[in-house]
């Protein structure tokens, strides 16, 4: 069962921005299969801001980038479908994947070094997209390069043009990378933990300019990141991913607020609690991410899973829907509805104590050895 959710429109009746339906993406290496994306399935409208959050590992990066078209095609298996702005992108060639980056498509990517070239001004990287797509002479696209660093609120943005990558801040080269993904007016914004990368205090002045720019210019975004308490909120929906699918998917405050997958409150549990004494141990998930060459035939989560049954290991829990329709799990044996109040999210206090199970947990037996 493959099921999709529909982010909250800007105006009620438009047609979704980008649907993606049972997107898989593996890469082959002589006899191994690494499924880093597994089944896939969601809709983004336009002016609406998704998150996808997962532990390294869970997918959210390859996703990303087989949204993009970023992927190597040596070794690289694609099915299922890609539609942005109705059409469909699985099985274009790289050329034509270009003539939709930039006003159609762009990405941020996590760190600003590796997308910045260390031996080009400043001014050059931005009016090279600038010109790649607009018909527009140098002196019109160096004055566009300008408002554009304005608008990402960089300080003296005519010196800046004529300044290398490494003369400026990781703050400031990420405001640089988000410019010249602005560059061309791109409906739809992706961000690959833009953040990482930076201290606490600058993350979250990228993150409020991201909102803003996103507010002021319309587009959709897509916001991936390992930190719940990042998207909590700045998104209307969150995708949670693990194993490369998603295991949870709806409104922002549904998931924060009536938490259904196990994983999803293990993560929620993993945020710091300021009101902890300092020096308190972090919540940690115990065991490791599954190997994405191996073909598990239960839930991915039970080797990790507290309240595992039998049920889990045998059998793979297919998207269900909560009495709130646009709500979906995977879980045979989901948390039992209640109130995580998500401002303490925000806030940085960390989840409240687990819920309680629908069914009794028990410990799933294995074989010896296994």
């Amino acid at each position: 069962m493959t099921d999709t959710v529909a982010t909250t429109a800007s105006v009620d009746g438009d047609a979704p921005l980008l649907v993606v339906d049972n997107l898989v993406t593996h890469f082959i290496a002589g006899r191994r299969r690494i499924r880093a994306v597994d089944g896939v399935s969601f809709r983004l409208a336009r002016g609406a801001t998704l998150g996808v959050v997962g532990e390294s590992g869970s997918g959210k990066t390859i996703m990303a980038r087989s949204l993009m078209g970023l992927l190597p095609e040596e070794g690289l298996f694609q099915a299922g479908s890609v539609r942005f702005e109705g059409e469909e992108l699985i099985g274009l060639s790289k050329r034509q994947h270009r003539a939709i980056w930039g006003p159609g498509m762009a990405m941020v990517f996590q760190d600003p070094l590796t997308s910045l070239n260390p031996v080009m001004r400043i001014g050059p990287q931005i009016t090279e997209a600038i010109k790649a797509h607009r018909k527009i002479g140098r002196t019109d696209a160096l004055d566009l390069a300008v408002d554009l660093l304005r608008s990402v609120h960089i300080p003296e943005p005519e010196r800046r043009l004529g300044q290398y990558p490494n003369e400026l801040s990781g703050g400031m080269r990420q405001r640089v990378a988000i410019a010249i993904a602005l560059s061309c007016g791109p409906r739809l914004l992706i961000a690959d933990e833009p953040t990482t990368a930076l201290d606490v205090t600058i993350q979250a002045e990228i993150l409020d300019l991201l909102q803003e720019l996103q507010q002021q210019r319309g587009m959709s975004l897509i916001l991936v990141s390992h930190d719940l308490a990042v998207v909590a909120g700045r998104t209307d929906q969150v995708a949670v991913m693990y194993g490369g699918k998603i295991v949870e998917h709806g409104p922002t405050v549904a998931v924060f607020e009536q938490t259904r997958m196990p994983y999803t409150e293990a993560l929620l549990g993993a945020i710091p609690r300021l009101e902890l004494p300092s020096h308190s141990k972090l919540q940690a998930i115990g065991g490791r991410p599954p190997d994405p060459s191996a073909s598990p035939m239960g839930c991915s989560f039970t080797p990790r899973c507290p309240y595992a049954q039998a049920k889990c290991e045998g059998e793979a829990p297919p998207l269900e829907r909560t009495e709130s329709s646009d709500h979906l799990y995977a879980c045979w044996y989901p948390l039992e509805p209640r109130t995580t109040p998500r401002a303490a999210v925000e806030g940085g206090h960390g989840a409240p104590e687990p819920g309680g199970r629908n069914g009794a947990a028990r410990p799933v037996t294995r074989a010896a050895g296994a």
